[in-house]
């Protein structure tokens, strides 16, 4: 969708409650206004989610999986053509089984893909723009939690996430203890670090900086598409290792070019110099992919939020913080690569927990995105830990 251009406007067909609807196609409810964290209003507020798999009569089998930054609520392909993005984790017989489990995955405040974010329609009948509030995970966690209520589901059996979508399920377990069971936290920690707010804040920066910003009201006009795009090069840089980066391109040219010639100095529009190394045409590549599917100012709208990220925020030290969510059985799972995420956080985070909670190993050489890529590793731990096999328990 091109979301520059039209805004992200509710489709004349969405749905306020939950109909027949094929595994793996974006439903819309309305969840009426939001007092945010920070005291302002969100009005009218629409979020778009996916379903797999059937809700049992009890309610007791609803898992809810969230996404990364630039995620969508896909993820996984049931009854559509397209792969989602834990493809090999969720499905019929695979570690999340819909055949057991109702599958929910809900986009983000702030997002683009259907959840009311800077490129919906406001109440006035533009982009809401540069006019949309900060929203931080717990804003998103009430929001959801009015979506499980339209959705018949008093309690989770599983919240669970990586990177952003980790930190969004801790905020789960901790926000409303009494409706997760089970708190799976991949790749990600308890608050993001200084290092982890210095590399978002170059991100958000590069996107205010373009040229085609406009202060945030570009809709009417060219897109920030440069910023974008280097932003997502910033990011792409931290999702993956030094070492996988190495071995992959090494210090090799992009086939037919010479990064040494005189042409390098000689840049492209909106794009790196003509001639380049192998590492930079994927970083173009990897730049251009979300240039041509996400929204700048969500980009800025859900990295706030996750530069914000603090599960102890107004509620003392970090045991006294998790401590309400003493009931919850915790899985804690950490990249063995991740130089985002580091091994390090995740077991901060373990020890702090009520209880021993052990830090799982995902291994990997890849960084920060092997939790996604490690999909058998990762469903291989889910199986042992939160969903065993039928009779296992």
């Amino acid at each position: 969708m091109d979301f520059q251009r039209r805004g992200n406007r509710l489709p004349e067909t969405a749905v306020t409650v939950p109909g027949p609807i094929p595994d793996g196609e974006v439903q819309y409810a309305r969840i009426g206004d939001l007092r945010l964290e920070t005291g302002e209003l969100l009005p009218d507020i629409t979020l778009a989610y996916e379903t797999w798999g059937t809700l049992n009569q009890e309610g007791s089998n609803a898992v809810l999986v969230q996404h990364a930054l630039t995620g969508s609520t896909h993820v996984s392909r049931g009854s559509t053509a397209e792969d989602g993005w834990w493809e090999g984790l969720v499905g019929p017989g695979r570690a999340v089984d819909t055949d057991r489990y109702f599958v929910v995955a809900v986009n983000i405040l702030g997002g683009c893909y259907g959840t009311t974010g800077p490129s919906s329609i406001a109440p006035d009948g533009a982009p809401w723009g540069s006019r949309f509030p900060f929203t931080s995970l717990r804003d998103s966690v009430h929001a959801e939690a009015r979506l499980a209520d339209r959705l018949g589901i008093s309690s989770w059996y599983a919240v669970l996430g990586g990177s952003l979508g980790g930190a969004r399920a801790l905020e789960w377990a901790v926000t409303l203890p009494h409706r997760v069971r089970r708190c799976a936290v991949v790749a990600s920690c308890a608050a993001s670090t200084a290092e982890q707010i210095a590399f978002a804040q170059a991100q958000v920066l590069a996107i205010r900086q373009d040229p085609h910003f406009a202060g945030g009201d570009y809709y009417d006009g060219p897109a920030p598409t440069a910023g974008l795009g280097l932003a997502r090069r910033i990011a792409h840089i931290t999702y993956r290792s030094g070492a996988e980066l190495d071995g992959r391109f090494g210090r090799l040219p992009q086939d037919g070019e010479q990064p040494l010639s005189a042409d390098r100095l000689r840049s492209r529009p909106g794009g790196s110099a003509a001639q380049r190394y192998r590492v930079e045409s994927y970083l173009d590549h990897q730049a251009r992919k979300l240039v041509g599917r996400f929204d700048a100012n969500s980009y800025i709208a859900i990295t706030e939020a996750l530069m914000s990220h603090d599960v102890t925020r107004n509620r003392g030290g970090l045991q006294e913080a998790l401590s309400p969510a003493a009931d919850v059985e915790f899985l804690v799972a950490a990249v063995t690569s991740d130089r985002l995420y580091y091994p390090e956080q995740s077991a901060t985070l373990a020890g702090a927990l009520p209880g021993r909670v052990p830090v799982h190993s995902i291994e990997s050489a890849l960084g920060h995105d092997g939790f996604l890529t490690e999909t058998d590793s990762v469903a291989a731990l889910l199986r042992r830990t939160l969903f065993p096999p039928v009779g296992a328990r």
